[in-house]
């Protein structure tokens, strides 16, 4: 192992100076490294720089942290601080810039992308290759290749050529000519001297090319202001036609800067408007119960069985526009609630032959919970769903459309944004709403690249910027946010204080994020803290880094947040209603949400006209012809109207179902295909002269009797519509009672989030990832005795059976420690250093250093042994 003093040579020793603390920080900020444990440190240091697990790093990076890593893969390699601090602050050294560097660096070191002394500075290969500059993908800093870079095709003469031009003395050999006009460019006296001698237009060039990009095409014949720029080898040649500004020129023409703007500091969230918290929790509370009552219509109108599913899965376009005209609320905004519902485990499909979409039996324990708690199931559900309503109508990578709870709507990152975007409104004062572009801001600075690293700031429209915009309007509508500030419940549900501060941040934010990388432990900062003096170690001291986000709350954390946000709730939301009033125009007024058992009866005898603070209900003699088709009597809709009505029965409403009662059953309809009958001949004569009984094609078979070509129901409707009120009866001669059939799917599991990569190691994993990587590279590092041929890297020792078995009996023996190959059943392979205590029945006991404990291993899983060097 490297002592302090001895700077790393490779990411592997740099892993070896670091803590378990310090180990810890790096796993749960990179999850991928531990899936599976490594051997050891080597193994680990190795898979942390391939190229999927170092952009996964890159794209975690924010803004400033990653332009730090850009301008040292555009530095010397390795990098001293200065030269970094040059890079990133220029000539003028930015205050700000310098303030917030050692963080940036501390950051890059904890993700195990930056290793080396403070005067060694080494970004790891990969995210080196990834992020410097080339002509297949250009580095966002804008700048080109180096002098030397761009003339390692370049003919000696043509060099020596340039170097003459230049006013450089002639050299015996190309390098010391490159190493010369190097000198040249970076010097910043003689540049300037270089550049008072250059034409007006030849600096226009320059300043053409000086931010990028900085290649240029050219004719076989340049002008005039061209050719004084080539001969000088201020541009240089790269292909036939193309020119290129070398990277030196280009920091000295940028004042030593690789960024044009750099961003040190995160961008404030703006406020927008600010109201006092109790108006914004009553606006909260009132949209809170919006979702709820919009939930329960939603399934209520496909409570005898919704749409049909699509065959490639999904709700139809039609089907999603019938669904909106029936919530009476724009498209969009249906698709948020199906989806909702959808991941909520409250409905699916129901897996039949014609399959549709119905409530699930967990809708109806749902409705059975108090209100509070069905609110935070629905908002639990939203944070942390990876199904994305709004994308529904957009298009995927095959150019099809994606349609509501069908395939191709997860988006890994929706719950990450959304836990975002609520911190940050959990940050503001309680009470004030932040305007969107400042949201929006802050997370294009907190995570700059997604998908494609090296690439340029991406536009507003890019997928977590459009998650941002979504995740506003979405916690608006379920009463997260009220008047667009969060509300108690909503700080409640992400566990934050009520003084704005994010209660996880600052009861533990030592143990959850620090060095401006969303998910670093706190760990880290012990790691920093054990920095060795005189800058030889791989960490900055601790001062320098500053907390990040809290990370979402653990399952148990949530069910407390949950319920805690419920008890807020509870209050806000209004008290259900017993009474309705009745009024002289066949309406009901129900001034606000209705006891269940009232709804539900009121939703069958009357037909829902107008909703808001109040809902109007209208009696018609169809809603009336409905109730009574559902076993009710006229005496029944007497008494009921009666008993929860606060005015008394208007005559005109009395009137209508006595007449409707009066007529109901008066005919009745059965299965021939299909007949009529009736007691009064008239009546059924009556129907026959109605020439639109002619697509019934009635005939008569008795005085009281018809026969129709049509099936029963068809002939309901067609009677119906006729104005008459038939009724439906059994082979009996009975009425057959209608009631309205409550179709379930079987049990279903609500759909479970795509992750966005490995989940974060929980504490107990780590620890014991943390043990087994150390005991494994104890085991792969410990000196073996002279004589014991050492196994190659990274394979485990290989001897024979019988020198196994004599080894190890000769060890309990003398007591010495040995290293051992081992597989265990799952055909996993370790190294492991044991001191064996006995040797019997084809079995070996002994202690285990690298588990810390005592243990017994079959001897036909023992790969070989190798015995250790004495002390």
């Amino acid at each position: 192992m490297s002592t302090p003093a001895t700077p790393p040579r490779s990411l592997a020793e740099a892993l070896r100076t670091r803590d378990d603390a310090s180990l810890a920080a790096l796993l749960r900020s990179r999850p991928d490294l531990i899936t599976p444990v490594p051997t050891d440190l080597t193994q680990l240091a190795t898979r942390a720089g391939t190229r999927a697990s170092v952009v996964r790093a890159l794209e975690r990076l924010d803004r400033f942290t990653l332009q730090t890593a850009q301008a040292l893969a555009v530095a010397a390699d390795p990098a001293p601080y200065d030269e970094l601090l040059g890079l990133m602050a220029g000539d003028v050294r930015d205050p700000a810039v310098v303030n917030a560097l050692p963080r940036a660096v501390a950051a890059l070191r904890e993700q195990a992308l930056v290793w080396g002394a403070e005067d060694r500075l080494r970004l790891v290969r990969t995210a080196r290759e990834l992020l410097a500059p080339a002509p297949q993908h250009p580095s966002p800093t804008g700048l080109g290749p180096t002098v030397a870079e761009a003339t390692a095709g370049m003919s000696p003469g043509r060099i020596q050529e340039i170097v003459t031009a230049a006013g450089l003395p002639s050299t015996h050999d190309p390098v010391s000519a490159v190493a010369a006009l190097t000198k040249l460019f970076t010097a910043r006296r003689r540049m300037k001297t270089l550049l008072a001698g250059a034409p007006e237009e030849s600096l226009e060039v320059l300043n053409r090319l000086v931010w990028g990009p900085p290649y240029g095409q050219v004719t076989a014949d340049p002008a005039a202001r061209l050719r004084w720029l080539i001969d000088r080898g201020l541009l240089l040649p790269t292909a036939p036609g193309t020119v290129v500004l070398p990277r030196e020129v280009a920091l000295y023409l940028r004042a030593g800067r690789a960024h044009r703007e750099t961003e040190p500091v995160a961008p404030p969230v703006e406020a927008k408007a600010t109201h006092r918290p109790q108006v914004v929790d009553a606006a909260a509370a009132g949209q809170a119960y919006t979702a709820l009552a919009t939930v329960e219509e939603l399934l209520k109108d496909w409570d005898e069985g919704g749409p049909a599913v699509l065959r490639a899965g999904g709700l139809s376009i039609r089907d999603l526009k019938r669904t909106a005209v029936a919530l009476d609320l724009a498209e969009p905004v249906a698709a948020f609630w199906v989806e909702l519902a959808y991941a909520a485990g409250l409905l699916a499909s129901d897996g039949e032959a014609d399959e549709r979409y119905a409530a699930t039996p967990a809708y109806d324990e749902w409705l059975e919970q108090p209100a509070a708690q069905r609110w935070t199931h629905l908002a639990e559900t939203w944070l942390t769903a990876t199904r994305t309503s709004g994308l529904v109508g957009g298009r995927d990578a095959k150019e099809r459309t994606l349609s509501a709870l069908g395939p191709g709507l997860d988006r890994s990152a929706a719950p990450e944004v959304r836990h975002r975007v609520l911190t940050l409104l959990a940050a503001l004062p309680e009470g004030t709403s932040p305007s969107a572009e400042s949201v929006l801001a802050r997370l294009r600075w907190e995570r700059p690249l997604r998908g494609t690293v090296g690439a340029a700031p991406q536009s507003d429209d890019d997928l977590r910027s459009r998650l941002a915009r979504w995740t506003l309007n979405e916690a608006e509508l379920l009463g997260v946010t009220g008047r667009g500030a969060l509300s108690g419940q909503g700080r409640a549900l992400l566990g934050a204080a009520a003084g704005g501060s994010a209660a996880k941040g600052a009861s533990a934010g030592a143990g959850r994020a620090t060095g401006g990388v969303s998910g670093h432990a706190a760990s880290s900062a012990s790691a920093a803290s054990s920095a060795s003096p005189s800058g030889a170690g791989d960490k900055l001291p601790v001062h320098h880094r500053t907390p990040t986000p809290p990370e979402p709350l653990s399952p148990a954390e949530q069910a407390v947040a949950s319920a805690a946000a419920a008890r807020l709730l509870a209050p806000l939301l209004p008290e259900p209603l017993d009474h309705v009033l009745l009024q002289a125009d066949l309406t009901a007024v129900a001034p606000g949400p209705l006891q269940r058992p009232l709804a539900d009866v009121l939703d069958v005898l009357a037909d829902v006209e107008s909703k808001g603070g109040a809902t109007v209900y209208r009696f018609t003699p169809g809603s009336v012809r409905r109730a009574l088709d559902a076993g009710r009597s006229a005496s029944d809709l007497h008494d009921f109207l009666t008993a929860h009505s606060r005015t008394p029965v208007p005559q005109p409403l009395a009137y209508l179902i006595d007449d409707v009662a009066r007529r109901h059953g008066h005919l009745r309809i059965g299965a021939a295909s299909a007949y009529v009958r009736c007691d009064d001949d008239a009546v059924l004569s009556e129907i026959l002269a109605d020439k639109r009984s002619a697509g019934l094609r009635l005939r008569r078979l008795a005085p009281t009797v018809l026969a129709a070509q049509a099936d029963p129901a068809a002939l309901l409707d067609g009677l119906r519509a006729m104005g008459f009120a038939p009724a439906a009866e059994s082979a009996d001669g009975d009425v057959v009672i209608t009631r309205a059939h409550a179709h379930r799917t079987p049990p279903r599991t609500a759909p479970e989030p795509v992750p966005d990569g490995p989940p974060t190691p929980d504490t107990t994993l780590l620890s014991a990832a943390i043990r087994a990587i150390r005991a494994g590279d104890r085991a792969s590092t410990t000196p073996l005795k002279p004589s014991t041929t050492p196994a190659p890297a990274g394979e485990l020792p290989r001897t024979g059976s019988a020198e196994t078995l004599a080894t190890m009996q000769a060890a309990v023996l003398t007591g010495t420690a040995l290293w051992i190959g081992y597989v265990n059943a799952e055909g996993s392979a370790s190294q492991r250093v044991i001191a064996p205590i006995r040797v019997e029945g084809g079995f070996v006991t002994a202690y285990d250093h690298t588990a810390d404990e005592v243990r017994t291993y079959p001897l036909h899983r023992v790969t070989g042994v190798a015995e250790l060097a004495e002390g």
